[in-house]
């Protein structure tokens, strides 16, 4: 384990570095890493341990380039959906709000290759009621994830911030989110000595990284800071999208069965089976409980039970009919089906 903390520490300055000459998204790439590391469910707890240092740090040396107006429009509307996202991570699975996410993030490739002068001067800036919505969304979005870093950081730049506004007004936005998190987060239980320990050795890296990386900035260009930040969120999408759905795929059991006719398609305990025939068209099977049947045949399926030894049911779905329901009954290992 000391091994990997040490690893840890070292990635997280050197992304914590790439994060302020991007103007984010040093959470999204941890976030893999920390993903070997911890249970799903207490990333988001380490995660904001370091970025609520990192966030401190920034404003102690970025200080006089903070938006203020930006500051007042977003953090009253980010702080009630960082309570709302921080409760409901007890009931939802991180992981697919992080695919969700890498989707969003590998969007931006187009950004790449946009000339010059469109990243320059061509984006009308957005009216400032904007700026609360996204204020939700960052806050939800942190709350569950622990991170929203490169997500939010196109719209950072359509309102015309350069790269050291946008890495001090971001961090003095997102402070007060890592503090009230870290509160929930230790509320609800969601912690471990292990996840404390590792934002630990985040947080560390993160002080190191904000006061050597201000003489870094002063050399990039503005644009070429726009291009590495819409290429960092590409990067950082493609790498949550791998890591992310390997995990799913391990958790869930989803898996993907091909047969000549059918194809299954199989998520935790169900499978959902696709059928094409060139008689009866794509047909897709869905296996159901008894209760999960219509009235009318809920007395078919009582009086088949007491003649046969094992019955399965399917809801059948083909394109513009009704529902259909299959019984798959067996007697002595023989099988007797019934198309209703």
């Amino acid at each position: 384990m000391i091994v990997e903390v040490v690893l840890l520490f070292f990635g997280t300055i050197f992304a914590f570095w790439l994060s302020a000459i991007c103007g984010g998204g040093a959470s999204l790439i941890l976030i893999p890493i920390l993903n070997l590391l911890l249970p799903a469910s207490v990333v988001p707890f380490s995660l904001t341990v370091g970025t609520f240092t990192s966030s401190v740090s920034r404003i102690a040396v970025f200080k006089k380039h903070i938006n203020w107006k930006i500051f007042f429009w977003f953090v009253p509307f980010s702080i009630p959906a960082v309570l709302i996202g921080a409760y409901l991570i007890k009931y939802i699975n991180p992981n697919y709000l992080q695919l969700i996410v890498a989707f969003f993030l590998i969007a931006n490739i187009p950004q790449l290759f946009k000339k010059v002068k469109d990243n320059e001067t061509g984006e009308k800036i957005p009216p400032k009621y904007t700026l609360a919505i996204i204020g939700f969304l960052a806050g939800f979005v942190s709350g569950i994830t622990g991170a929203i870093g490169l997500l939010f950081n196109r719209f950072y730049l359509k309102f015309g911030l350069e790269k050291e506004g946008i890495v001090a007004t971001r961090a003095a936005n997102e402070v007060f989110l890592h503090l009230i998190k870290l509160v929930i987060y230790i509320s609800l239980g969601l912690y471990s000595n292990l996840a404390l320990w590792l934002g630990l050795a985040i947080a560390i890296a993160t002080i190191i990284s904000s006061y050597t990386v201000k003489y870094i900035l002063p050399y990039l260009s503005e644009n070429l800071f726009r291009k590495i930040g819409y290429g960092a969120m590409v990067v950082a999408g493609i790498t949550l999208l791998i890591g992310t759905s390997d995990k799913i795929i391990q958790q869930d059991k989803l898996g993907v069965t091909i047969a000549k006719k059918e194809s299954i398609i199989s998520w935790r305990s169900t499978d959902l089976v696709i059928e094409f025939a060139f008689d009866d068209g794509l047909e897709i099977e869905k296996p159901i409980h008894p209760e999960e049947l219509p009235n009318h045949l809920k007395t078919k399926y009582d009086s088949l039970k007491n003649h046969y030894d094992v019955i399965h049911l399917e809801k059948v779905f083909t394109f513009r009919n009704e529902p259909s329901y299959e019984f798959y009954c067996y007697k002595d290992n023989q099988l007797t089906k019934f198309e209703i």
